[in-house]
């Protein structure tokens, strides 16, 4: 086709605008994730806490059951104190949770420490908590308090019940009570330390974390690309190109479905990058390697098709069609696999497993269907050919006569 390398400039000018708009679109001014701490220090999931205008940024490594984290609270001024905690007992709360509480003295300077939650009574004095707690430091700036520390979680389940709290400080500079409405009594819910998935326990609701948009985002357009559209292009090209009244509909259909699908799982592939990058110590090798494996196969299918497609009537058209086939359906076949693996390791959900179960069982009956109707056409017209050639035949055989 002359025009292909147009259209494949067209469509990589199309992929660059749909990466940028990806970029922005994982951007807005409010999100933890826009965050870049002064000392360039870096986590790998963020959320936002939905009370007392505070978020958490965590690195969670498995192996060594390690959680480095950083709790931030903003607009407080330098006469309040902040707190986070974990409570490992099994309702959230304040009463039982493991506290790293901080604010500035009066030099300036700031005061963190450590405090085990055992009682109302005792407030919020200085303690040992139940687990090893490790580079504990504070900082304040622009009306910002950061807690930063790396927690030892042995035998801990990564599914944490967390408290957050601000209050003011006594005359005499030591952390007074908190209010006893409002946001300061809703501050509490659960943290799911792999996923990202942060639930506040006022409302039930959820608030998802960058690294979990990341995942669902990541899971949605591979799940479109590779695993929907791809299928249905190749029935585009299978059963919709033998009718000569849909030449050549039948092609550019095919093409914009397979160029859509490059282009959003592209999207979805660098998204996965970008999240391996952010989740140190998670690893899912087959999932990767099946990915990138897709993604390499996908690139030079499209490729091929812009710069290496011979005519119709070229010697060398019937290998290119067996290698454009070959690679074709095995694009399809791993991505409807990946797909599931993904769906496995997201766990979204079974409503979601089954609903994309229903769309692949919706095209493999269209399929099907398909199938048998391009037979009996192809039938007709294979006996069609044959009466024709039995009549000129007897009319040839006539006229010799």
């Amino acid at each position: 086709m002359a025009n292909s390398p147009k259209l494949f400039l067209f469509f990589s000018v199309l992929f660059l605008l749909c990466i940028s708009s990806s970029n922005s679109a994982q951007s807005s001014p409010s999100s933890c994730s826009n965050y870049r701490f002064p000392n360039n220090k870096k986590f790998s999931t963020c959320s936002d806490l939905p009370y007392l205008n505070s978020a958490l940024h965590w690195t969670y490594i498995p192996s060594s059951q390690t959680l480095q984290v950083a709790f931030r609270q903003t607009t407080i001024s330098p006469q309040r104190w902040v707190a986070w905690a974990i409570n490992p007992r099994p309702t959230p709360g304040m009463l039982g949770s493991q506290a790293l509480i901080a604010y500035p003295k009066p030099d300036g300077t700031m005061r963190v420490y450590t405090s085990p939650v055992n009682s109302y009574q005792t407030g919020l004095k200085e303690g040992d908590l139940s687990f090893p707690v490790s580079d504990l430091s504070a900082t304040y700036s622009n009306s910002e308090i950061t807690i930063f520390a790396t927690l030892m979680l042995h035998n801990i389940s990564t599914t944490v019940n967390q408290v957050w709290q601000e209050g003011p400080l006594t005359p005499s500079g030591t952390p007074g009570m908190h209010p006893l409405t409002g946001p300061n009594m809703k501050s509490m819910g659960t943290l799911d330390l792999l996923s990202g998935e942060s639930k506040g326990s006022s409302s039930g609701g959820a608030g998802i974390s960058s690294r979990m948009k990341m995942k669902y985002s990541h899971g949605f357009l591979n799940t479109i690309g590779w695993g929907i559209l791809i299928p249905l292009g190749a029935i585009i090209a299978r059963y919709v190109k033998l009718y000569p009244s849909a030449d050549p509909a039948w092609f550019y259909l095919h093409i914009g479905c397979q160029v859509s699908a490059f282009l959003i799982g592209a999207v979805g592939f660098f998204t996965g990058i970008s999240l391996g990058k952010k989740s140190p110590g998670i690893t899912h090798t087959a999932h990767m390697v099946i990915g990138s494996l897709i993604f390499g196969l996908a690139t030079v299918q499209i490729l091929a098709a812009s710069f290496l497609r011979p005519k119709k009537d070229h010697k060398l058209r019937v290998y290119w069609n067996i290698g454009h086939y070959s690679v074709g359906y095995t694009i399809l076949i791993l991505g409807i696999i990946n797909n599931f693996k993904g769906l496995h390791i997201l766990s979204p959900g079974k409503k979601w497993e089954k609903a994309y179960i229903a769309v692949l069982v919706t095209l493999g009956a269209i399929a099907l269907f398909l199938e048998v109707v391009n037979r009996i056409v192809v039938f007709r017209r294979k006996r069609r050919s044959l009466k024709a050639d039995a009549n000129t035949g007897e009319v040839n055989g006539t006229n010799g006569v």
